[in-house]
């Protein structure tokens, strides 16, 4: 069995501001600093073969805190990019909604629908990272991978995993900074889901009291 590690990037400068990041390359907050110490330290323990990232800062901050405990390059890989927002790239959850409000209403109750103008849809990102742990699990038949990626291609994922369909995309729980899934694939490319969504390395001062996972009620609450 090939046993691939995916990872949440740590909280980025847009969980705090509340924008949609998408492909935007913001940085990592002090919070997201600290959330990187524990994931190194849960993964000290844990043998991994190869490093793989979005091109994002923050997550490859993030698998940094992996690769550099364990003497690996990073393998920087596309297929785990978040995807982008197209009009509502790089804005305010709050602004977007307001200004696009039949997007408010898809991104809280029919997600797999969400693709703005200009954006990446959901579906497409559904396929893209499928395709994309595939092929990792292709070319290490055997060995244990780390994959840092987003909060929104993790989702794509587990939907897929969880009830083999993106029609229930909304049910999918989002992730918390630098959570961790852990798959098991056998040769004929079947998936085990072993846990998912975990982040027991956190302490409770480094979980975010308002991040990505609960911005739309958020977004709201403010309006």
């Amino acid at each position: 069995m090939t046993e691939i590690y995916i990872i949440r990037h740590c909280e980025g400068l847009g969980n705090v501001e509340h924008i949609y990041s998408g492909t935007t390359d913001t940085d990592i907050s002090e919070l997201g600093k600290r959330q990187l110490i524990k994931l190194s330290e849960r993964f000290k323990s844990i043998h991994i073969d190869a490093v793989y990232s979005s091109p994002l800062t923050r997550a490859k901050k993030t698998a940094h805190a992996v690769a550099d405990i364990k003497g690996l390059p990073l393998i920087i890989d596309p297929a785990f990019i978040e995807l982008h927002g197209g009009v509502v790239e790089g804005r305010p959850f709050a602004e977007s909604f307001k200004k696009y409000p039949e997007l408010a209403e898809t991104w809280d109750k029919r997600m797999q629908d969400f693709g703005p103008i200009d954006a990446e849809t959901m579906r497409h990102a559904y396929e893209r990272v499928y395709d994309g742990v595939i092929k990792v699990a292709s070319k290490n038949r055997g060995k244990s991978v780390a994959i840092a990626t987003h909060g929104g291609i993790i989702k794509c994922l587990l939907s897929r995993i969880l009830y083999g369909t993106i029609e229930r995309l909304s049910e999918v729980p989002w992730s918390e900074n630098t959570d961790v899934t852990l798959l098991r694939i056998d040769d004929d490319n079947n998936i085990e889901l072993v846990f998912y969504n975990d982040h027991s390395h956190l302490t409770e001062e480094l979980l975010p009291s308002s991040s990505r996972i609960n911005s739309y009620i958020n977004v709201k609450s403010e309006e």
